[in-house]
């Protein structure tokens, strides 16, 4: 497809409604460009490619026999792409009018700008951390709300108000915005992660060949914030696996000392929900729910992460 400004990207798991809403919001709001559709579906079984396909025919649909994950599935619409940028769409993220315009603007008028995210903000108004910081010896000693607090031009977040865009380490991949020639330069998503980080580590990654990643708070995106990817035990082991996978491959031997640090916070994490639970004697559910989700995650690190 000649002369394509943007192909926007979504993988979709198991989550047909939120899918069929997001992909709403992407007809219904962007007005000025001229875009391509893709679907990646992971092995879904609630009937997503049927009514996708129905909806929106026009949408290329690529479907999997199996959950590859976020990075590869994602990887096989970029080898495809025809824009000159990619949109990475969450299925659980819904466009406001001219929130995709405002980031192709932006980054079209900084020509260095590899990654650019708007503002996330919850079904209400309120709103969602959208930026990230790399992971480091002070992200993983200190509580990231605090940091945030304490030094909030190193830690940008949602509790100060910006007028203007501003360079950030990296984005939240709710809603991510990325240049093509920047991956022709750096290359697509590290396949080796499964779910979590791949945006956080193609950031780095982007960073260390020159490129700059940006935030721009005028863009804003509704994003019913873990509804795709799930927010369950095995969710967090998934996270923890992502994290080190980074760790080893940007920090090397000291993985073993980061693996330490968490180790100790979720003990510490795991005795102060104990002392909950025996001053309740066992009747505050939300320590209890805490305290075995603490325990579990100790029980996975000391069998090896498997």
């Amino acid at each position: 497809m000649a002369g394509v400004d943007l192909s926007i990207v979504i993988v979709n798991w198991n989550t047909r409604a939120l899918l069929l809403d997001c992909l709403a919001s992407v007809y219904h709001t962007i007005r000025e460009l001229s875009f391509e559709v893709f679907v990646v579906d992971n092995a879904s079984t609630d009937g997503s490619v049927a009514a996708v396909r129905q909806e929106y025919p026009q949408a290329v649909v690529i479907e999997n026999e199996r959950n590859l994950g976020f990075a590869a599935a994602n990887n096989q619409a970029l080898r495809q792409m025809a824009g000159r940028y990619a949109l990475l769409l969450n299925t659980d993220a819904v466009l406001t009018e001219g929130a995709v315009e405002k980031l192709l603007r932006f980054m079209e008028s900084h020509p260095r700008v590899a990654m650019g995210c708007g503002q996330l903000l919850n079904a209400d108004g309120t709103k969602q951390n959208s930026i990230a910081n790399f992971p480091s010896f002070l992200t993983l000693l200190g509580n990231e709300s605090v940091l945030r607090i304490l030094w909030p031009k190193r830690f940008p977040s949602k509790r100060r108000e910006y007028a203007a865009p501003i360079p950030v380490e990296s984005c939240i991949g709710a809603c991510l915005m990325v240049r093509k020639a920047a991956m022709d330069a750096v290359g697509l998503l590290d396949e080796r992660y499964f779910f979590f980080m791949e945006e956080t580590d193609w950031a780095r990654a982007m960073k260390e060949a020159g490129w700059e990643s940006w935030f721009v708070p005028d863009a804003r995106i509704y994003h019913l914030q873990g509804q795709s990817a799930g927010d369950n035990i095995e969710a967090r082991k998934m996270f923890y696996r992502s994290r080190y996978q980074y760790l080893r491959k940007w920090h090397g031997n000291l993985i073993y000392l980061f693996g330490l640090i968490v180790v100790i916070r979720l003990l510490v994490n795991m005795m102060l929900n104990g002392v909950g639970v025996l001053l309740s004697v066992g009747m505050h559910q939300e320590s209890r729910r805490r305290l075995w989700r603490y325990a579990s995650l100790l029980g996975w690190h000391f069998s090896g992460c498997v």
